[in-house]
């Protein structure tokens, strides 16, 4: 795809596909959303976003400084210290990404109350009175 194209994420080969999964992946939104904070070591960083493993991290801190949305500064010392922070497009895109985190967590009584009326409903292991096709895809399976 050329610069002069506009980019499509919706088109199988469009680059944006890629940043877009970066960017709204589980570890992708939960690093951003951290780093909107402010700057913050590996291990820092890796006790905020909680339940991410040392591996995945790096490789999340690695997609997201590819796409330009991170800075990783290493500190000359002894022991070596590493700073990651986000560029002015990844402040931009985490600025958005937080609206939607605070809209979630804001709402977090109606999906509980959703959740709990879809299980109610569907009953333990049963498709209940909710949706047909779904109910008709569980026959002979």
């Amino acid at each position: 795809m050329t610069d002069d194209r506009a980019y499509d994420v919706f088109a199988r080969a469009c680059p944006s596909r890629a940043t877009l999964e970066h960017v709204t992946g589980r570890w992708g939104s939960l690093t951003l959303g951290a780093l909107h904070d402010g700057t913050f070591r590996f291990n820092e960083l890796r006790r905020r976003v909680d339940g991410v493993s040392e591996k995945m991290l790096s490789q999340t801190l690695q997609a997201l400084e590819r796409d330009g949305l991170v800075h990783r500064e290493a500190q000359p010392t002894n022991p070596p210290r590493v700073d990651y922070t986000l560029t002015p497009l990844g402040r931009e895109v985490a600025e958005r990404l937080v609206g939607l985190i605070e809209l979630v967590e804001g709402r977090m009584p109606q999906v509980v109350a959703a959740r709990e009326r879809y299980d109610a409903e569907r009953g333990a292991g049963g498709t209940g009175t909710g949706d047909p096709a779904r109910a008709a895809s569980t026959v002979g399976a």
